[in-house]
């Protein structure tokens, strides 16, 4: 339960910008934040494997009760989210009229998207710190502390961003500095945390070993192939934003909010996934072969549960989801005639999260790189394919995206359990 909570909070900053942008006067305000957001995520969600590949090492040292091992792995991964957090936005900077352009949006949005960025990305090495701190607490199975940190992260962004917005009338730049400072305060919380947590364990961090490659090797191995599945994803969502761009302000303004409700779909149901890397990590840590297959199945059971109540929630309560999020009448109409597709989403989307969470306990990010590449194809022949239906092909191609990215994962599993090759 504090897992499923606690993403539930992560789309907040997402969810709470395009809502204050929803209700600045200017259609191009909303349109600026999404297409910001949009480019903004490149980075973040393509360097996710900090937060998964530490989970995966971070739950299996749990599980083999090696204190030593999980010190390093917080170590290694807060090296590494630090580094990277600098140097990507370093590299950003230069790219980023580059990456707005290719929205094609009109002038004034893409103006309003620069300033937007150019903020954004101070926030950039906190939000990578989160990941790995977030990773190493699930991996921990310290779930409450995570939700912890993703309340500090939201609770703050909230607050700046009714004081920034309404109350000094900074607009789309006050949204970025409400996200920045919002991250920033949910690293330095989860710093202390886990400064705490580390002083109650047993072991000690080999220094030296560090300094090798064969100490850095198991994790930079797993995180590359999460990197490249994560980058092949992002590139799905990527195409998303940018091919309904293409189709008007409106259509992309819609989108973007029907795609907060995937957000909240896809944030609730991993809950239950990140549940299923803590513990089948921990049971693949330990040999126990019963205790993984128990886990995966009572969760696949809630899982279930938790879609049907997704698309129950979105199928009676949607015009009412869209209208909190906005107040024009062209976005809401657009939004409306797009409502059925994210209504039927959670019951297909679940199960790639579902099993997202066994590969990403087991550390077989490999495996996951595959199955997404194979589901990445199949996206952008059928929408190349689809492509005179305007937003309705658009939808389609993404929801056999997710159909199949369950699919390749489940044939994938299967071929391992064949192997028996789940527990060593």
């Amino acid at each position: 339960m504090p897992m499923i909570v606690s993403n539930l909070t992560v789309p907040l900053v997402a969810l709470v910008d395009s809502t204050v942008a929803g209700h600045l006067p200017q259609t191009q305000d909303l349109g600026a934040v999404t297409v910001g957001s949009a480019v903004y995520a490149l980075p973040v969600w393509s360097l996710g494997f900090l937060r998964m590949g530490t989970t995966g090492f971070a739950a299996q040292a749990k599980g083999a009760g090696d204190a030593s091992a999980l010190r390093t792995v917080q170590v290694q991964a807060l090296l590494l989210a630090a580094l990277l957090g600098v140097l990507v936005g370093a590299l950003m900077v230069p790219l980023l009229p580059w990456l707005v352009g290719q929205m094609h949006s009109t002038p004034l949005m893409s103006g309003r998207a620069l300033s937007y960025l150019h903020l954004r990305l101070l926030g950039l090495p906190a939000a990578l710190l989160n990941y790995a701190l977030a990773g190493w607490f699930i991996g921990a199975q310290r779930a409450r502390t995570t939700l912890a940190l993703l309340l500090v992260t939201n609770i703050v962004n909230i607050a700046l961003n009714v004081l920034f917005v309404p109350g000094f009338g900074w607009g789309v730049p006050g949204i970025a500095l409400a996200s920045v400072g919002g991250e920033w305060c949910g690293a330095l919380y989860g710093l202390w945390r886990a400064s705490q947590v580390v002083r109650g364990l047993d072991g000690h961090i080999d220094w030296t070993a560090m300094r090798g490659w064969n100490h850095w090797r198991p994790l930079l191995m797993v995180n590359r192939d999460i990197f490249l599945r994560t980058l092949a994803l992002e590139g799905v969502f990527f195409s998303l934003s940018l091919l309904g761009a293409r189709l008007g302000d409106a259509t992309v303004a819609a989108n973007a909010l029907l795609f907060n409700g995937l957000m909240l779909t896809a944030f609730g149901l991993d809950g239950l996934a990140n549940a299923v890397e803590a513990l089948c990590g921990h049971a693949i840590g330990a040999g126990d072969h019963h205790a993984l297959r128990r886990a995966l199945v009572v969760a696949g059971g809630w899982s279930f549960i938790g879609s049907v109540g997704y698309a129950l929630f979105f199928g009676a309560a949607g015009h009412v989801f869209v209208n909190l999020q906005t107040n024009l009448p062209e976005v809401r109409d657009a939004a409306y005639r797009y409502l059925p597709w994210l209504t039927a989403l959670p019951v297909v989307a679940v199960w790639s999260y579902l099993l997202d969470g066994l590969f990403i306990g087991a550390t077989r990010a490999r495996e996951m790189r595959d199955g997404m590449l194979v589901s990445v194809v199949f996206f952008a022949l059928l929408a190349w394919l689809t492509r005179g239906f305007g937003n309705q092909g658009l939808w389609l191609a993404f929801m056999a995206f997710m159909a199949m990215r369950g699919l390749s994962l489940a044939w994938l599993g299967l071929r391992i359990r064949r192997r028996r090759a789940w527990v060593a």
